[in-house]
C-alpha cells in the first residue's frame, strides 16, 4: 500500500475504494510534479535576477541617447490591429507618434470596426484617402478597403481600412503595407512607456546580423495612474482579481520570459508588444489567422525557419521597455481569456510537435518545448487531481494527515516562496511600486491567489484543453474594459 494511505479508511465502499486506488498510483508523483515545477520556476526567477543585475549594470553604458541621435539606428513601423476602439484609439495613436525613437511610423489596421474607430482617428488627425496600393508579401483574407493618411504629410501615420477578418489578418495587412525594416506589434489599447521602442531595439543594433526578434515586459494597468496616455505612476488596482493578475504577469512576463531569454530559449513573445524583422515574418508567413494561439505560433515559426535553414539566430526578452494592458476584471472575461490561451497552446504545440524532443531543433526542441508540454500544458490538469483527490481522501479517512500537509507545503507554501521571491527581485531590480501599501497588498495576493483562484484557472484551462481536443469551434470572446482614467483627457488637455 501507498505511504499515502493510513492503515484503514474511516469510509468502507466504492468510492473510498476507488481513491485508495487512485492515490496508490498518482499521490506520490503528484507530489513531486509539483515540487519540480515550482522549483523550476524558482530557477527561472534566479536567472532573470542574474540577468537584470547585468541589465542594470550596463544602463550607464547602454549609449540609449547615442541610438537616439543616430541616423543609422533602424527605423520601425508599429503596426495597430483595431476593432471597435473608438474610446481610445485616438489616445493610444498619440502616444505610439510620440514614441522617443529616431525613426518610426504608425500603421494602424481598421478590421472593419462598426463602432466610429475611423471616425475618430480621421477627425483627430485629419486623415485624407490616399492612393497607396499594398503589396501582398504576406497573404490576407480581409480586402483592403482604402488607405489613408494625414492632410499635412508630415505626420507619420497611416491607417488602412479593411474588412473584418481577426486580429491575425489585420497584423497581416500591416506587414505588408509597412515600410521598414523593423516591425512592432503593439495592441490598440497599450500604453507603452516613452523609451519603450527605443530600449527593446537596441539589441537590433547591438548585433544586427544575428537578431531576428525581441520582447518587452507587458504589465498590468489596472489602478495606475495615466496622464496623456502615459503610465506616471504604478499602483495595484482595488479588485483582488486584477491583483493576482499582477503578481501573475510579474512572475510569467517578466521574470519567467527573462530566464528563458538568458537560456537563449525563449518561444513566446507577447502580441501586446513584439518587436520582428520584417522580412523572416514574411519569410514565415505572417501571423496564422486560423491559430487561437497566433503570437506563440509566431514566434515558434520563426525558431522552426531559423533552425531548418541552420542560420545563426536570437530571440531575445529586454526587461526594461514596458507595455501596460488591462487585465481583466471579472471571472467570466477572465475564464474566456485563460480557456483561449490554454487552447492556444495545446495547438501550435500540436502543431510543431515534429520539433519537441528533437535535437535538430536545439533548446527549443530539447528543453523549451517539452517544458510547455510538461509543466504548462498538463499542469492544470495535475492542479485539479490534487485539489480534488487529496481532501477527498482526507475526508474518507484514506490519507495520512502528514501526505495532505506534504501536498499543501509543496503545491501551495512553495508556490507562496516563488511568488515572494519574485516581488523581492522586481522590487530591487525595478522598484516601479513605489508605495508601500502597494508592496503590501502584492504580498498579501502571494497567498490569496492560492485559495480559489489558481484552482478555477485551472478548471478554466482544462476547459481550453478540452475544447482543442474535441475541435470545438474557436471562439475569442469578448474583452470587456472599463478603461484607464487618463487625467489629462478627464481635463481637456491635449483636445483638438
Amino acid at each position: 500500500m501507498s505511504p499515502a494511505l493510513v492503515d484503514g479508511p474511516l469510509v468502507d465502499g466504492p468510492l473510498a475504494d476507488a481513491v485508495t486506488t487512485w492515490l496508490d498510483v498518482t499521490a506520490w508523483p503528484v507530489l513531486v510534479y509539483f515540487l519540480l515545477i515550482n522549483t523550476s520556476y524558482l530557477v527561472l526567477i534566479c536567472l532573470a535576477a542574474m540577468e537584470f543585475a547585468r541589465h542594470l549594470r550596463r544602463i550607464p553604458f547602454a549609449g540609449f541617447d547615442e541610438t537616439l541621435a543616430s541616423p543609422l539606428t533602424l527605423p520601425v513601423s508599429v503596426l495597430v490591429p483595431a476593432y471597435n476602439e473608438a474610446a481610445g484609439i485616438v489616445a493610444s495613436v498619440s502616444a505610439l507618434l510620440a514614441l522617443r525613437y529616431p525613426v518610426h511610423e504608425v500603421v494602424v489596421v481598421d478590421d472593419g470596426s462598426t463602432d466610429g474607430t475611423f471616425a475618430v482617428l480621421a477627425a483627430a488627425h485629419d486623415l485624407v484617402e490616399v492612393s497607396r496600393p499594398i503589396p501582398q508579401a504576406v497573404p490576407t483574407r480581409g480586402r483592403v478597403l482604402s488607405v489613408h493618411a494625414p492632410r499635412d504629410g508630415r505626420t507619420p501615420l497611416l491607417v488602412v481600412r479593411t474588412e473584418n477578418s481577426g486580429r491575425s489578418d489585420a497584423l497581416n495587412v500591416g506587414v505588408n503595407a509597412a515600410r521598414h525594416d523593423l516591425v512592432c506589434f503593439v495592441d490598440a489599447d497599450s500604453i507603452l512607456d516613452p523609451d519603450a521602442l527605443l530600449t527593446v531595439a537596441k539589441p537590433f543594433a547591438d548585433d544586427p546580423l544575428r537578431v531576428v526578434a525581441t520582447g518587452g515586459v507587458v504589465r498590468a494597468a489596472n489602478g495606475c495612474r495615466v496622464v496623456a496616455g502615459r503610465v506616471v505612476e504604478a499602483r495595484m488596482p482595488t479588485g483582488w482579481l486584477a491583483r493576482i493578475q499582477v503578481v501573475e504577469y510579474l512572475r510569467a512576463f517578466l521574470l519567467g520570459r527573462t530566464g528563458w531569454s538568458r537560456l537563449g530559449s525563449l518561444v513566446l513573445i507577447s502580441g501586446a508588444f513584439g518587436l520582428y524583422r520584417r522580412d523572416v515574418v514574411v519569410e514565415v508567413g505572417g501571423l496564422d489567422p486560423d491559430c487561437i494561439g497566433e503570437d506563440f505560433e509566431l514566434c515558434v515559426q520563426v525558431h522552426r525557419l531559423m533552425r531548418d535553414q541552420r542560420r545563426d539566430y536570437r530571440v531575445v526578452f529586454v526587461a526594461e521597455p514596458v507595455a501596460w494592458t488591462e487585465v481583466p476584471s471579472t471571472a467570466r472575461v477572465l475564464a474566456s481569456q485563460r480557456r483561449r490561451w490554454h487552447r492556444g497552446l495545446w495547438e501550435v504545440l500540436w502543431r510543431h510537435r515534429r520539433m519537441i524532443g528533437n535535437p535538430r531543433y536545439g533548446r527549443i526542441g530539447l528543453v523549451a518545448l517539452p517544458y510547455y508540454v510538461v509543466f504548462e500544458l498538463a499542469a492544470p490538469v495535475l492542479e485539479l487531481v490534487g485539489a480534488i483527490v487529496v481532501p477527498l481522501g482526507l475526508a474518507l479517512g484514506v490519507v495520512r494527515v502528514d501526505t495532505a500537509v506534504a501536498f499543501l507545503l509543496v503545491a501551495y507554501a512553495y508556490a507562496v516562496l516563488v511568488s515572494l521571491a519574485a516581488l523581492a527581485v522586481e522590487e530591487f531590480s525595478f522598484h516601479r511600486y513605489g508605495r508601500w501599501r502597494d508592496l503590501a497588498v502584492a504580498g498579501v495576493v502571494t497567498v490569496v491567489e492560492n485559495l480559489g483562484y489558481r484552482q478555477l484557472t485551472a478548471w478554466w484551462r482544462v476547459q481550453g484543453l478540452w475544447a482543442a481536443w474535441r475541435g470545438s469551434e474557436q471562439v475569442w470572446g469578448v474583452m470587456t474594459r472599463e478603461g484607464f482614467s487618463d487625467e489629462a483627457a478627464a481635463a481637456g488637455v491635449g483636445a483638438r
